[in-house]
């Protein structure tokens, strides 16, 4: 049976194609972006999350785990994350919602199941299913499957990518791909790997392909304040943007630091804490400086 690991499903969501849709996190990224607001999402195994403040150290977790992983400080529980194997079995105890699992195995006729609820919506207003992650074409076969059946119903499908797969993967299943969400952070290559931990060769690379094959795509471009909003990283942007074979409408996702408290969650550090919202000013220079290179630009709601 073909399965897939996932770490949420979003239903209703407004913001991740047409109309209203089922958003399907696929779990696992090749990029460790700095701004990533789904951290959760980038290993492809399971991860357990303990948020500090909601812990009343009842003491029930320390009782429970197998491999004695966790402790009593003075005002929360501790977790020796060398030790966890992540079991899940202090979460089932855990009646404060302090603890949780991200990532969860499911299978394709499981995952086709829960699209199929939500059919009335995308018949009424237009939508259909996302996939998004993490990456979703780290697990390609199961994410053709899923797409190739969602088509078979004629549900609307998009799938919500950074571009690091190779080639093949999306040549397998971009017949059954109606629109593209491709994220681009960076065309200045030695930036790109120091923020994201990847080349951008390859990502600009199928972007090039898809739009050389007639792929409906819209890219998005996450703005980070002192990281890409600059005027040279805009207009290398810009120019390369223009020298698609297509015309792709531009989408700026305004950066917010609202992960940090995942990052915590996961015991790992946010390497942006501190970095401001882009205030309302500093998105319209940017949208006139990738409008003068004849760019369509798209602010979400």
């Amino acid at each position: 049976m073909l399965t897939g690991t996932i770490f949420n499903i979003k239903r209703y969501a407004l913001h991740d194609g047409p109309g209203i849709r089922t958003t399907v996190f696929l779990k696992g990224c090749p990029l460790e972006c700095w701004w990533c607001h789904n951290p959760e999402s980038q290993a492809p195994e399971t991860e357990l999350l303990v948020r500090a403040n909601r812990c009343t150290r009842c003491g029930a977790c320390v009782e429970i785990c197998p491999q004695d992983a966790i402790y009593l400080e003075a005002t929360t529980s501790m977790t020796d994350r060398t030790r966890c194997e992540r079991c899940g079995r202090c979460v089932e105890i855990c009646f404060s919602g302090a603890r949780d699992l991200a990532g969860r195995e499911i299978s394709l006729v499981e995952l086709l199941r829960e699209i199929e609820r939500d059919t009335p919506f995308y018949d009424t207003s237009g939508g259909g299913v996302t996939f998004s992650g993490g990456e979703p074409l780290l697990q390609a076969e199961f994410l053709a499957a899923a797409l190739r059946a969602c088509r078979e119903w004629e549900i609307h499908t998009v799938v919500d990518t950074c571009g690091y797969a190779p080639w093949e993967a999306f040549e397998g299943l971009r017949r059954d791909v109606q629109l593209f969400l491709y994220d681009l952070k960076l065309l200045d290559d030695d930036r790109h790997v120091r923020y994201t931990g990847v080349s951008n060769a390859l990502i600009l690379r199928n972007l090039r392909i898809l739009s050389e094959r007639g792929a409906r795509i819209i890219v998005r471009v996450p703005l980070i304040p002192g990281v890409n909003d600059d005027v040279e990283s805009l207009q290398q942007l810009g120019a390369f943007m223009a020298s698609l074979p297509q015309r792709h409408p531009v989408e700026l996702l305004r950066y917010h630091d609202i992960a940090g408290a995942k990052y915590a969650a996961l015991g790992r550090e946010y390497l942006l804490a501190g970095v401001p919202v882009p205030a309302p000013e500093a998105l319209e220079a940017v949208c006139r400086t990738l409008e003068a290179c004849g760019i369509e630009v798209r602010l979400p709601q």
